[in-house]
């Protein structure tokens, strides 16, 4: 059934699929939760730390982040084949040991970092895909964990107005990853912005490199789950997956 060009859904009934639904909205809404907390110990708004960053830092910041992400998934693709996908934990320890290191070398090693943390991020991204059924060999896997990364940030409030947006933005037939990268690095370059900013400082960068990468771990972990137990979800149920995110989105955006 249409109306004005839009498809019309019956409303969801089933009780496992609307419980489902209300435990990924509050899994989403709470994934910002350490980012702005750590934000708000640091005392400074976004604008005010990416201000902090040297202008060539700033200028080379959306091409160094297209290089880390496609950098990412080749050093993803084979490690792969010789490493098992680790517990979200074991992710989020390690990410945490990365940021101290690379703030403690302020902001040289944090750059020197930058590439090593977003591998990390994108392979526990892709051990979710996988753990929800997914193969993230398969190139419109590849390009859904991409659109994680399109979201928000851990240091941004989002309402999930995106939801409804990044796959379809990502999902132009026909273009490369490499394409797609490009699209997704503006959004990406300004979250690792900030987090460069923060470990700008040695020894007090090592602190504030843990703690964001930590907040970084942990929210693009949440993402993933909810993106890729929202396609689970449509999947196992047999309902039009823009429909539920739809919903999804709904809820996300109502119950603060």
């Amino acid at each position: 059934m249409m109306s004005q060009g839009t498809a019309i859904f019956p409303p969801i009934r089933d009780r496992a699929v609307l419980s489902e639904l209300d435990a990924l909205a509050a899994r989403h809404r709470a994934a910002s939760g350490l980012g702005m907390q750590v934000l708000a110990a640091l005392g400074d708004s976004t604008e005010t730390l990416l201000g902090k960053l040297p202008a060539r830092v700033r200028d080379r910041l959306q091409g160094a982040t297209e290089a880390a992400l496609d950098n990412a998934f080749a050093a993803a693709a084979v490690s792969r084949g010789v490493m098992a996908d680790r517990s979200d934990w074991v992710n989020t320890a390690l990410a945490t040991a990365m940021g101290a290191a690379g703030g403690l070398g302020g902001l040289p090693g944090a750059l020197a970092e930058l590439p090593l943390t977003v591998t990390v991020l994108l392979r526990a991204i892709q051990g979710i895909a996988q753990e929800h059924g997914f193969d993230p060999a398969d190139e419109a896997v590849r390009i859904e964990c991409l659109a994680v990364f399109a979201s928000a940030g851990p240091m941004v409030e989002d309402d999930g107005t995106d939801m409804g947006l990044v796959t379809a933005k990502l999902t132009i037939t026909g273009a490369s990853l490499q394409a797609l990268i490009a699209k997704v690095a503006p959004r990406l370059s300004v979250a690792l912005g900030q987090k460069l900013a923060a470990q700008a400082t040695p020894v007090l960068g090592a602190i504030a490199g843990a703690a964001i990468n930590y907040s970084f771990t942990s929210y693009y972990q949440d993402i993933a789950r909810v993106h890729f137990g929202l396609k689970r979800l449509a999947l196992s149920h047999d309902l039009d997956e823009g429909f539920l995110r739809e919903d999804l989105r709904a809820r996300i955006s109502t119950r603060r």
